[in-house]
C-alpha cells in the first residue's frame, strides 16, 4: 500500500529537471498580459486538448494529482492522500478539506465521480475520454450504455475509490491530466452548450470573461485553498496578437508574455540583446513535431507512398529554419522520454529513395493537402515540406489556417497531412504511454480525435495494454523495452514522419519574477501561471 509508481521518478532523472525554487517572499497582487495570435476554442477541461488552451484551463481547474512547479515529479493536489493496493487494481483517494468550487460550493467526492464519467460520456466529445479505459464501467458509457462508470464509489464526501479493469502504470498520472479535472455539476448544466466560455473550477484563477477574438480575464481565486496562490489579482490573455508585434509590445512594456514564444525572424536578435539576459527562460520539451498522413486514404493508405515522405524530408533544413532551437527526430518519443530507442535512427533523408518507394507503390502525379497553423514559423516549415514532397513527385498544396481549424480538420479526418507545428505533441505526462492512446492509438482515432492519421494498429493497441500492466517497481525496465518496441513497429508503419523535437523559449517582461522553470513548465505549458509574480504590485 502507499506505493508510488516510478514513471514519473524516472523522468524526472532523465530530465534532470531541479525543483523550483519559489520566490522566498513575492507581493501579492498586480497583474500580467499575455498575448497569442489566434483565439481559444474552448476552456471545458474535458474537451480542451491543446497547449494552448491547457495555459488557461490549468490555472482554472485541478486534479486529484498534480505535478511540482517547474518539473515533472507528481505529487498528490485535490486529494490529500491516496493508497494503491498490491495488484494494482484499486486506487483510494482521501479528498482536502476547505476546497471550494469558484461558485463558493464546497467540492465532494460526487463532484469527482460526475467529472470523471462526463469525460469518459460520448456525448462530451471529449478527446481524452479514452485515457480512462481501465475504470471499470468504461466500456458501457463509452458505448452509450450507461451514463454512471461502475468503477468509481464514493463511500463518504471525502473518500473516492477507484476500481480498474486491468493494472495501469499511468493511472497517477491520468488523475493529474487536465481531462480529469473536477468540475461542478451544476454549473455545467445551467450553461449547457456555453460551458466551455463560461467555466467554473477549483483552481488558482477565476474566470471573469472572455470576449472572442480579444480577450480572456481572469482573476485570484481568494479561497484557494492553497495559502498565498496565485500570486497574481489579474491575468489576461489577449488574441489576435502577431508574435512579432507583441515581441514590440513588450518592450514598451504593454505585454508581460509573449505566448505564441520568440518569433524565430526576431530570434537572433533577441538573443543576443544583453538586455533580455533574464527575460529569456530556455527548457526541454516532451515534444516531437511531425507530419500526419490520413491512412485510411488514398495515396497514403500505401505503405511505401507512406515512408517515402518520410524519406523525402529533409529535416535537417527544417531545424536551420527554426533557429536550430531543436533536433532532428527520427521517432515518434522524443530523447528525453523514458522508452527513448537510442539505436533506431529513423527514416534517412534520401529522395532518390523515395522516388523508387513510390514508383514501386505505382505512385505517380500525386496531388494533395498540407495542412499547417498559420503562425510563424509554420508557414514556412510547411513550405519547406511541400518543396521537398515536390522534388520527389508529390504535389501538395498547403491549406494555412487558424489552429482550431486545422485541429478540427485532423479529428475529422478531412486533412490528408497535417504538418503539427504549433499544435505538435508535447507530453500530457512523462510516460510513453502519452505518446500513443491519443495520437496513435485506436481510441484517438474517432471524430475529434488527436489521432489525426486515423492509424489503428489492434495488435500494438494489445501489446501498449499489456505494457501498462507492468504496474511493479521490478517490471519498470522491461515495460520500458516494451513500449520502445511497439515505438519501433508505429515507425515501421510510417503513419507519420517525424520531424524535429523542439526547445521551449519563453520571453517576459523585466516586472515579472519567479524562476525561469515556472516560464518553461513542462507540464504547465508554457507557463505555470499560478507561482509568477509582479516585482511592481502594491
Amino acid at each position: 500500500m502507499k506505493r508510488f509508481l516510478i514513471t514519473a521518478a524516472a523522468a524526472l532523472a532523465i530530465l534532470a529537471a531541479a525543483p523550483v525554487a519559489l520566490a522566498a517572499a513575492p507581493k501579492q497582487g498586480g497583474a500580467a498580459t499575455v498575448t497569442f495570435n489566434n483565439d481559444l476554442t474552448t476552456l471545458d477541461p474535458q474537451v480542451g486538448y491543446d497547449w494552448q488552451n491547457w495555459s488557461v484551463i490549468k490555472s482554472i481547474f485541478d486534479g486529484l494529482m498534480d505535478y511540482k512547479p517547474g518539473t515533472t515529479e507528481l505529487v498528490p493536489d485535490l486529494a490529500e492522500s491516496y493508497t494503491v493496493a498490491d495488484d494494482g487494481l484499486t486506487y483510494t483517494f482521501k479528498l482536502r478539506d476547505g476546497v471550494k468550487f469558484h461558485n463558493g460550493r464546497p467540492m465532494t467526492s460526487a463532484d469527482v465521480k460526475y467529472s470523471f464519467e462526463r469525460a469518459v460520456n460520448p456525448k462530451t466529445q471529449s478527446p481524452g475520454g479514452g485515457y480512462f479505459s481501465a475504470i471499470a464501467g468504461y466500456d458501457d458509457v463509452a458505448g452509450g450504455k450507461a451514463e454512471a462508470l461502475s468503477g468509481i464509489e464514493t463511500p463518504d464526501a471525502k473518500t473516492v475509490i477507484f476500481k480498474l479493469t486491468r493494472p495501469d502504470a499511468t493511472f497517477l498520472h491520468l488523475m493529474a491530466i487536465n481531462f480529469g479535472y473536477i468540475v461542478p455539476k451544476e454549473e455545467v448544466e445551467k450553461a449547457g452548450a456555453d460551458w466551455g466560455k463560461k467555466p467554473v473550477g477549483t483552481g488558482a484563477f477565476k474566470f471573469v470573461e472572455w470576449l472572442p477574438g480579444q480577450r480572456i480575464a481572469l482573476e485570484r481565486n481568494k479561497d484557494y485553498y492553497k495559502a498565498g496562490v496565485p500570486y497574481l489579482d489579474k491575468l489576461t490573455f489577449e488574441f489576435g496578437q502577431d508574435p512579432t508585434v507583441a515581441v514590440l509590445r513588450l518592450k514598451k512594456g504593454e505585454i508581460d508574455i509573449v505566448g505564441d514564444g520568440v518569433p524565430p525572424a526576431q530570434f537572433a536578435e533577441i538573443m543576443a540583446d544583453p538586455a533580455n539576459k533574464d527575460l529569456i527562460a530556455a527548457g526541454d520539451q516532451l515534444h516531437t513535431g511531425y507530419v500526419t498522413m490520413n491512412v485510411t486514404q488514398p495515396p497514403f493508405d500505401n505503405l511505401k507512398v507512406r515512408q517515402a515522405v518520410n524519406m523525402a524530408i529533409n529535416k535537417e533544413r527544417i531545424v536551420r529554419l527554426i533557429n536550430n532551437r531543436g533536433v532532428p527526430a527520427s521517432q515518434a518519443l522524443p530523447p528525453a522520454m523514458p522508452g527513448y530507442n537510442t539505436a533506431n535512427k529513423g527514416y534517412p533523408y534520401d529522395p532518390d529513395g523515395a522516388k523508387k518507394l513510390l514508383a514501386e507503390a505505382g505512385a505517380t502525379d500525386i496531388s494533395t493537402e498540407l495542412y499547417a497553423m498559420n503562425v510563424d514559423p509554420n508557414p514556412r516549415i510547411a513550405q519547406a515540406i511541400q518543396q521537398d514532397l515536390a522534388a520527389v513527385g508529390i504535389k501538395a498544396e498547403i491549406r494555412s489556417l487558424a489552429q482550431a481549424e486545422v485541429i478540427a480538420a485532423g479529428g475529422s479526418g478531412k486533412a490528408p497531412m497535417i504538418w503539427s507545428g504549433g499544435m505538435a505533441w508535447i507530453a500530457d505526462f512523462p510516460d510513453p504511454a502519452n505518446f500513443y492512446y491519443g495520437i496513435l492509438g485506436c481510441v484517438g482515432a474517432v471524430e475529434g480525435g488527436w489521432n489525426w492519421s486515423k492509424y489503428c494498429n489492434k495488435d500494438l493497441d494489445a501489446r501498449a495494454a499489456k505494457a501498462d500492466a507492468m504496474v511493479k517497481d521490478d517490471q519498470m525496465k522491461a515495460r520500458m523495452a516494451a513500449w520502445s518496441g511497439i515505438f519501433d513497429d508505429v515507425l515501421k508503419d510510417a503513419p507519420w514522419a517525424p520531424i524535429f523535437n523542439e526547445k521551449r523559449f519563453t520571453y517576459h517582461s523585466a516586472r515579472l519574477g519567479g524562476d525561469p522553470l515556472l516560464y518553461t513548465d513542462p507540464i504547465h505549458i508554457p507557463v505555470n501561471y499560478d507561482y509568477i509574480y509582479a516585482k511592481d504590485a502594491q
